[in-house]
């Protein structure tokens, strides 16, 4: 995977970006990795979700995504 340095960074924004990550409990490298994929590719760059928030944030109620045949019983063909 390709690396990238940046060099010459204002103290201020090393801070902030070093804040950033504390807040959203990862490194400064994937912080800054976040930050790159917001501004370029407009994705979200919030903290990622655990599984259990990951899984309450399925949608609920009667959604069926393959729906069952109703013509039952039907022959085998074996």
């Amino acid at each position: 995977m390709p690396q990238l340095l940046v060099r010459d960074i204002e103290s201020a924004i090393v801070k902030r970006l070093r804040s950033r990550a504390a807040a959203e409990g990862v490194s400064v490298e994937e912080a800054h990795r976040r930050v790159l994929r917001a501004a370029l590719l407009g994705h979200q760059a919030g903290p990622p979700r655990d599984f259990i928030a990951y899984l309450r944030a399925i949608p609920q109620g009667e959604i069926v995504a393959f729906p069952r045949a109703t013509d039952r019983p039907r022959d085998a063909g074996l």
